[in-house]
């Protein structure tokens, strides 16, 4: 078991997969289903799959998608997208989810996060904090629902989440997402300094060295989207995974 994650991110629209970039213009890159099944051969870990619609066309999990994932995936799977209800969330365990990953949710109401880490324990409660730099250079939250800035001082609102009995939180840059243009390194190592667990780096991978960087920064995984899904400069589809050694080399090096 390598000491740090390195998870695939899938991010799924009318049951296909897609990446965006910087959040908009969501690119077709084919079939979900098609992708596990190359992770599960890769050896993956972990594997973090979100609905990007769920939330703004306010409609709850498509379930007997997501129960086609966990069938498929011998990996655990971490789930997002649509979650408002405890029902909703015991019904996603019971079809094989091991994590849920709530935004929306937690940013109306901070106390959803202590009643699903009460019920469901906190391992199984990922928070998602997308980050956004506004026009002065200033990181704030952002809603993936609203596509809009919020108003809440984003450092407080991870501790809170914390608080809350979150048991991991991505840090996700919306300006690096799509990009491969490197992690947001002073985002994360803000982040791992004020709380004491797990901080998924997320946005900007492009390259082997962005992970170990992200690391070395504090992140204690590192979530990846484009890097697993194009390859060339024509960004031609093509689903990948670094073998285990070169990880392993990666992280001891």
């Amino acid at each position: 078991m390598l000491r740090n994650r390195v998870i695939p991110t899938l991010l799924i629209q009318e049951e296909g997969l897609v990446k965006t970039f910087k959040f908009n213009t969501p690119k077709y890159v084919g079939d979900p289903l098609n992708a596990i099944k190359i992770f599960n051969d890769k050896e993956v870990d972990e594997l973090i799959v979100l609905d990007i619609d769920a939330s703004q066309l306010n409609r709850g999990p498509n379930y007997g998608l997501i129960e086609q994932f966990a069938s498929e995936c011998f990996m655990p799977l971490c789930y997002g997208g649509g979650i408002r209800t405890l029902e909703q969330a015991k019904k996603l365990f019971s079809l094989g989810i091991e994590k849920i990953s709530i935004q929306s949710e937690a940013y109306t109401s901070l106390g959803f996060i202590k009643k699903l880490s009460d019920i469901f324990g906190s391992q199984s409660i990922v928070v998602m904090l997308d980050i956004k730099k506004n026009w002065m250079g200033s990181y704030k939250l952002y809603s993936s629902r609203s596509h809009k800035i919020l108003d809440k001082d984003w450092l407080e609102f991870l501790q809170s989440v914390v608080e809350m009995g979150a048991g991991e939180v991505v840090i996700n840059s919306v300006d690096r997402d799509g990009t491969l243009s490197g992690i947001d390194l002073d985002l994360i190592k803000m982040a791992s300094e004020i709380v004491n667990i797990p901080i998924i780096a997320s946005g900007g991978v492009g390259s082997l060295n962005d992970i170990k960087l992200a690391v070395d920064n504090g992140a204690s995984a590192v979530a990846v989207g484009a890097y697993f899904v194009f390859k060339g400069p024509r960004q031609a589809v093509l689903i990948t995974y670094p073998k285990y050694s070169d990880l392993e080399t990666l992280f001891t090096s």
